[in-house]
């Protein structure tokens, strides 16, 4: 039986060596074509040690080029060239470009345009990039077990490593600007010194509450967290380090998105059930808002009028709750019932959302004004690849986004029309 290169192989588990948790269950995922030749091997060797065979399965496929462009986001194979030519040649033969989950993009008026940062570190999936008040982004890098700094300046970019299986789900700044992130595999939120790099780690207090997912502060600097597989909504006090933890009111309700009204009340997506929770900030004391059935909720934002937007992810459709009269319409997304909305942000009264489903990831826009909506393939450098996880807005009214297969964050500037900017 043919056997790996020890140096290739050296380099696979390198940068795999975070990840040790996500080669379990490997024997799930969809088998890989045997054509007899040593590709096999080394996608099931090199590409399984950070991720399972369905992200190769379940990809837009890509020409030998673009296979080798989207695995130098992952590992460094320069020491191995024939083995790497090998590799690049049976996936390419295999899973080459397709259209099987292409989006139905819709044309438009709007003007966007797209510029990208490749973050340091190969494979650690880049993602949910926010914006500083003195113009430079955070972004957090899970599977790198890592958050980072950088300035679209400069470039000058610094990554912060963190406790041992963090896995941070999240980065976000607090009132005073300090990064805070949630260790999504350990059961911690986490606060990093940017000048010392010393990481302040809070523990949950209840052991069943494993994995601290998404982090909103209100207007009096205070957490409020969601944490997805535990059915829970948490509330940290950053000066004093309480925790206070609370029970979704339906099991496997999947607290996920977390955004704070204009009156500092909180609001938590449902990714497992159809409801919206919204939460008494003194209290904690949770009401849910049924949603219509078979929904299920990634995340959701709130615009300036109050109104509630979300994305109806299991549905395929964009949705609205008017939080005073109680009354939801939604929108189907135009990539249709399975294209998973995820991301979602509300700038200057118009909607941002990708289609996580479909291959390309598509960013679109919707004017609530018209109901017209306007979309977009999302790039990641000469190729497309990966989806996003969370977008935010900047000071300037563009979008932050990532492209975590790639590595990439990007900002997505809004080109204004000259009756708009008037």
């Amino acid at each position: 039986m043919p056997r790996l290169p020890k140096t290739l192989f050296a380099a696979a588990l390198f940068a795999c060596l975070p990840l040790a948790a996500q080669a379990q269950g490997q024997a799930q995922s969809p088998a890989l074509p045997d054509d007899g030749t040593q590709g096999k091997l080394l996608a099931e060797n090199l590409c399984t040690m950070c991720h399972r065979t369905n992200l190769i399965t379940g990809s837009s496929g890509y020409t030998k080029d673009g296979w080798r462009s989207l695995i130098g986001t992952m590992l460094d194979l320069s020491g191995a060239p024939q083995e790497t030519a090998t590799l690049t040649e049976y996936l390419a033969k295999h899973f080459p470009p397709n259209t099987l989950r292409a989006p139905k993009l819709v044309s438009g008026p709007n003007e966007i345009a797209f510029t990208e940062w490749v973050m340091p570190t190969r494979g650690q999936r880049t993602r949910d990039p926010m914006q500083a008040d003195d113009g430079t982004i955070w972004w957090a890098g899970q599977y790198g077990n890592l958050i980072g700094h950088f300035d679209p300046k400069t470039g000058e970019k610094r990554e912060f490593q963190l406790p041992d299986m963090s896995r941070p789900h999240t980065v976000e700044l607090d009132n005073r600007g300090r990064p805070w992130y949630t260790g999504n595999m350990n059961g911690t939120v986490g606060r990093v010194d940017p000048d010392t790099g010393k990481v302040t780690v809070y523990k949950m207090p209840d052991p069943a509450a494993k994995d601290p997912h998404t982090i909103k502060f209100d207007k009096n600097n205070i957490m409020w967290f969601s944490l997805q597989n535990a059915n829970m909504i948490g509330r940290l006090d950053p000066e004093t380090g309480d925790i206070k933890l609370v029970h979704a009111p339906s099991p496997k309700s999947g607290p996920y998105g977390v955004k704070i009204d204009a009156d500092g009340t909180p609001w938590v997506s449902c990714n497992g059930r159809n409801c919206l929770l919204k939460v008494d900030p003194a209290t904690m004391a949770i009401t849910e808002i049924k949603l219509p059935e078979g929904s299920t909720v990634r995340r959701l934002d709130i615009a300036a009028d109050g109104m509630i937007w979300y994305v109806n992810s299991s549905l395929g459709r964009l949705g609205r709750l008017n939080a005073k009269t109680g009354e939801i319409k939604e929108w189907p997304s135009p990539s249709g019932p399975k294209s998973h909305p995820y991301a979602i942000v509300v700038v200057d009264g118009i909607v941002w959302y990708n289609e996580s489903f479909q291959r390309p990831d598509a960013l679109v826009r919707f004017d609530p004004k018209t109901e017209t909506f306007q979309s977009w393939a999302i790039p990641s450098g000469d190729i497309h690849a990966g989806h996003i996880r969370h977008m935010r807005s900047t000071r300037e009214g563009n979008l932050l986004i990532h492209q975590s297969s790639t590595n990439r964050v990007i900002q997505v500037t809004v080109k204004r029309r000259a009756a708009e900017a008037r």
